[in-house]
C-alpha cells in the first residue's frame, strides 16, 4: 500500500535533505508531493561543504508548483488532491525520519485514526538529533484557551508528566500534538479534512487543533506511534521561516479557533468537547468547573451563523476589538477610516 508523503515549503532551505530523508528512510511505497509554494528551491551549500539538490528525476517525486503562494493550508489540500496513496502524511520541510517510518506508522491506523511519530530535536547543520539529553517528545495535552502559557487560545503543549507515566506504552492515545507531521488514511482526509479551512483560521495557525479536533469529536482518534521517530527544527531566528504571517493573523485564527471549539460550534461533531476533556482527565491547567464558567458567561461573544468572532465580555486573554471590522473568520479587514484604512498588524516569520 503507497503513502503520500506532503512537504508544503516556501523559502525552505531544507528542502533536499528532508525529501532525501524520506526516499532514504522509507521501506515501501512511497510518493514525495514536495509543494513549491511561490518558489523554485536552489541547492544548499551545508556548512560541511556539502550540496544538497533534489534529483527531480527520481520517479517516485511528484512536485506540485505554484508560481502565486497559496499558504501551508492550501499546499496541503491541492496535494492531497494528486496524491496517489492509500495513506497520507504531511511533514515539515526541515525533517529527519527513521528507517522504515512509513510501516510503522500503519499500525493501529484505520480510516479513522490520526497517527503522530514520537519528535526529537533536529541540529539542520550536521542533520543528526540535537540535545541528545534532553526525553524525546512524545505528549501533548489541549491547553485550556484562556490560562495558556502559549497566549490565549488552544495549544497542542508537551505534557512531561503523562509522557513520564506512560513511558513503557508504545503506542497510545494522543489528545493533541503540534502539527509538524502526521499520518492518517486517505480516505480520513477527504471525508473529513478536505479542504482545509483557510476562512476559518487562515492559512497556517491552528493546524492540529483542526486536524486533532475534527478527528477526536468527529469519532475516530489521535495515536502516538513511539515506534517511529522523526526529527523537527525549530528554526527560530537562526534560520527563519519560510511561511510568513503576522501576528494579528496569528491572533485572529486563535481566536476564531476557540470560538469554534470551546462553544461547540461544530454541527457535525460526535463529541462535545467535555468529552475529550473527560477522556484525558486530569488534564493541566483546566479548571475541574470550566464547563459551568463557560455555560455561566453571561457574555458570551457574539457570532454570526458560521461562528467565530469574539465581541464585548470575552473571557481573560482575549483583546477587545471592534467586531465591524472582522470578517466571518475573526480577522480584520480593511475598512476605511479618517486615517484611511484600518490599523495593519506587524510582519512576524513563521
Amino acid at each position: 500500500m503507497r503513502v503520500s508523503i506532503i512537504i508544503p515549503s516556501r523559502n525552505e532551505r531544507f528542502l533536499a535533505q528532508t525529501v532525501a530523508s524520506v526516499l532514504r528512510n522509507s521501506r515501501g511505497d512511497v510518493e514525495v508531493i514536495p509543494v513549491l509554494d511561490g518558489y523554485w528551491p536552489e541547492p544548499y551549500l551545508a556548512s560541511n561543504g556539502v550540496t544538497h539538490t533534489i534529483d527531480w528525476n527520481d520517479k517516485r517525486i511528484r512536485a506540485l508548483h505554484f508560481g502565486t503562494p497559496v499558504g501551508m493550508r492550501g499546499a496541503i489540500s491541492a496535494a492531497s488532491q494528486i496524491a496517489t496513496g492509500d495513506y497520507l502524511m504531511k511533514l515539515d520541510a526541515h525533517c529527519d525520519l527513521s528507517e522504515g517510518f512509513d510501516l510503522v506508522l500503519r499500525e493501529g491506523v484505520d480510516r479513522h485514526t490520526v497517527a503522530v511519530p514520537r519528535r526529537y530535536r533536529l541540529d539542520a547543520e550536521r542533520w543528526c538529533w540535537t540535545d541528545t539529553n534532553k526525553p524525546p517528545i512524545d505528549y501533548h495535552y489541549l491547553s485550556y484557551p484562556f490560562t495558556s502559557h502559549a497566549g490565549a487560545g488552544l495549544h497542542g503543549t508537551v505534557w512531561e508528566q503523562r509522557a513520564r507515566e506512560r513511558k513503557d506504552v508504545l503506542v497510545d492515545e494522543e489528545m493533541s500534538s503540534q502539527g509538524s507531521c502526521w499520518f492518517m488514511q486517505r480516505k480520513h482526509f477527504n471525508q473529513r479534512l478536505y479542504p482545509m479551512e483557510i476562512e476559518r483560521y487562515g492559512n497556517f495557525v491552528q493546524e492540529f487543533q483542526e486536524v486533532g479536533l475534527k478527528t477526536w469529536l468527529g469519532g475516530g482518534r489521535v495515536i502516538i506511534n513511539k515506534k517511529a521517530w522523526y526529527a523537527h527544527l525549530h528554526k527560530g531566528k537562526t534560520y527563519g521561516r519560510g511561511y510568513f504571517i503576522s501576528k494579528r493573523e496569528m491572533d485572529d485564527g486563535q481566536r476564531a479557533a476557540t470560538d469554534f471549539w470551546f462553544y461547540d460550534r461544530w454541527e457535525q461533531r460526535k463529541h462535545d468537547l467535555s468529552w475529550l476533556i473527560e477522556r484525558f482527565a486530569p488534564v493541566p491547567g483546566w479548571p475541574d468547573n470550566w464547563e459551568e464558567l463557560r455555560n455561566a458567561d453571561k457574555h458570551k461573544r457574539r457570532t454570526d451563523q458560521d461562528g467565530g468572532t469574539p465581541g464585548a465580555g470575552s473571557p481573560p486573554g482575549w483583546e477587545e476589538r471592534d467586531d465591524d471590522h472582522l470578517d466571518r473568520a475573526g480577522r480584520e479587514v480593511s475598512v476605511p477610516s479618517e486615517a484611511g484604512s484600518a490599523e495593519g498588524g506587524s510582519e512576524e516569520a513563521t
